[in-house]
């Protein structure tokens, strides 16, 4: 298969619980950003074209920032998540919206952009290198009615400064069995996950694998997408302030109703990520590690 391979990012989160748009928080030697990272490997291993989901109030601060310094590099663009594409007959119902309706519309709002196969991660997580190869060599051979997710160990990906939000994954024969949307926190030596709709909470291994929203997509996605978001608005038109439109509940969908295999590939890569203030120094820490150990070159984009 030799349509180009799109890395799709997701940019348009507020990051209340970091406290700032932890987008372009600097954490790499010279002040690079976590997407500076992502990009980087995503063409190490063969993506050729990169769009940014962002807010349209951010735009400008965002290119100047990343934009710029990445566009020598590698085919950039750049789409908006707003409330374009929501059906007619629910705008009245999202304008009154304050936080971004979730990533599965984040992702629809790329329809336009997309023609090929595609990935998809977040922009303020550190996937590591061979993700994005294993990544890229799904996407150049993806099998009819399949979809792929990189799937992490669970312990690999917890903040030790509070809960985070995870993908948990039931997996057999590398095949996704269920993906349940949670809530997922360290107490003492358990690890406790809790679905985002409840409040209660299961133990579960250390090894169980989660999703960090490195999806693998064919552009089919966006039918499916469309489908839903409007079953989602019509059965959530009283509490539209408190739900999500989600991509791993659509992909459970999927699932339920046999319409899609989810293939789960496992990485060795490590996950990093900021989801609180004082998770800073763990991924400077891990990006000064690995850019002595030559992973990285300094400055990251020097002759590149």
């Amino acid at each position: 298969m030799n349509k180009e391979k799109t890395l799709l990012i997701m940019a348009a989160g507020l990051g209340s619980r970091f406290g700032g748009l932890k987008q372009i928080e600097p954490v790499g030697p010279n002040g690079e950003f976590i997407i500076d990272y992502s990009i980087y490997d995503a063409k190490k291993a063969g993506f050729s074209k990169i769009i940014f989901i962002i807010k349209e109030d951010f735009f400008d601060k965002f290119r100047e920032t990343i934009g710029k310094r990445v566009e020598p590099h590698i085919k950039v663009e750049y789409v908006f998540q707003d409330n374009t594409y929501i059906p007619s007959k629910f705008k009245s119902l999202i304008n009154k919206r304050e936080k971004p309706l979730g990533t599965a519309y984040a992702i629809y709002c790329a329809k336009k952009k997309i023609n090929g196969p595609f990935a998809v991660i977040n922009a303020d997580d550190f996937y590591g290198r061979d993700a994005y190869i294993k990544a890229y060599k799904y996407l150049d051979n993806i099998i009819y009615n399949h979809y792929g997710i990189i799937g992490y160990l669970v312990g690999n990906t917890l903040s030790p400064n509070g809960v985070a939000k995870r993908g948990v994954m039931e997996v057999n024969d590398n095949k996704l069995l269920k993906i349940t949307e949670s809530k997922v926190v360290k107490k003492k030596d358990k690890i406790i996950a809790s679905p985002i709709n409840s409040s209660n909470g299961v133990e579960i291994k250390n090894d169980t694998l989660v999703s960090m929203n490195l999806l693998l997509f064919t552009p089919d996605i966006f039918d499916i997408l469309e489908e839903e978001l409007s079953l989602f608005l019509s059965i959530n038109t009283k509490n539209i302030n408190e739900v999500e439109f989600q991509i791993p509940d659509v992909l459970d969908k999927c699932l339920r109703k046999n319409i899609k295999t989810i293939d789960v590939i496992n990485t060795t890569s490590n996950w990093y990520g900021m989801t609180y203030k004082d998770d800073k120094k763990i991924v400077v820490d891990a990006l000064k590690e690995l850019t002595s150990e030559g992973v990285y070159q300094q400055p990251l984009w020097k002759n590149n």
